[in-house]
């Protein structure tokens, strides 16, 4: 099943720059099915042995030797609230790529390779219990699929506070007033945090977005009332409507055409530069690099206005 899974990888990751998301599915120990994007694997193996240290975060299950690179192994159905699936034998590993960095996460077993339609994907209700670890849910043959939210299960062994620069902040400092107006989309609450976190010892004022679709009615909604934001920070990966979807939407309307957009992704790599360029995106910066961000984002946000006297 990982090999015949994997084969189909690169088949579907062309659905990318179409508001359409391919989503490697597994399950847990229960009938749930649970998903993430295909673009962040790997590969998919049997468990190998594992490597544990009596210190390690109690999410983590081990780690072991991945083409030359120690990595860690967490224990997903144990950070999702299923039992545990340390002692499993027979569990999978997905090998996974975030943030420009290589781990890998314990599941029970590999469904299949699915895709998805951005506009049918929506935050989960916060009655059906998922907590922040599902940012998103779908129906796949009429059955619930939850995507998981890897950057809120990561946060959460690493827990990192990155901060910006002191050179970088004494830059921002010298922008003047009035602060920058900064929009964000994201699905991710950690990145939300990350962003405003940042954004904030930028002196830059922040509006926060769920997904693209809302981001581009409060752009609308600004653009009606003669407001204005200074730049747009944006995942690519988001219900309703992904980022390249958003960027194109916004070089479509007269009024938003010319505005600053900078995607900021888990997702790396050749393929998401070329959709960058290719939707009309300013920059892309893989998540989370507090001083590539902030340094992107001085770069392009407007000179300040001289002061009247």
């Amino acid at each position: 099943m990982p090999t015949s899974v994997l084969q189909k990888v690169e088949q579907f990751t062309r659905l990318a720059g179409h508001n359409r998301m391919a989503v490697l599915t597994f399950r847990l120990g229960g009938p749930q099915v649970f998903g993430i994007n295909v673009f962040k694997v790997r590969e998919v193996m049997r468990r190998p042995p594992l490597e544990r240290m009596p210190s390690m975060h109690p999410l983590l299950t081990g780690s072991f030797d991945y083409r030359g690179n120690t990595i860690p192994v967490i224990d997903l159905a144990e950070a999702m609230a299923y039992p545990s699936l340390r002692d499993e034998a027979s569990a999978t590993v997905i090998v996974t790529e975030f943030s420009l960095g290589v781990q890998a996460f314990l599941v029970a077993d590999i469904d299949r390779i699915i895709h998805c339609d951005g506009a049918d994907m929506v935050a989960p209700p916060a009655e059906l219990g998922f907590g922040p670890r599902v940012n998103a849910i779908a129906r796949s043959d009429g059955a619930l699929l939850a995507v998981v939210d890897v950057e809120q299960i990561l946060d959460g062994i690493a827990q990192r506070r990155p901060e910006v620069s002191p050179r970088l902040q004494r830059s921002a400092s010298q922008l003047g007033l009035p602060p920058r107006r900064v929009l964000v989309a994201d699905d991710s609450s950690v990145a939300r945090t990350q962003l405003s976190g940042t954004l904030q010892q930028l002196h830059c004022e922040t509006v926060l977005a769920r997904n693209g679709a809302e981001a581009l009615e409060v752009l609308e909604a600004s653009a009606r009332n003669g407001e204005r934001f200074d730049l747009v920070i944006s995942d690519i990966e988001m219900p309703r409507m992904d980022g390249y979807a958003l960027v194109r939407a916004i070089r479509a309307n007269g009024a938003l055409r010319e505005m600053k957009v900078v995607l900021h992704s888990s997702l790396s790599g050749m393929f998401n530069e070329a959709m960058v360029a290719g939707v009309g995106a300013d920059r892309f910066v893989a998540k989370f690099q507090p001083d590539v961000l902030a340094t992107a984002i001085l770069e392009l946000l407007p000179a300040p206005v001289p002061m009247q006297t």
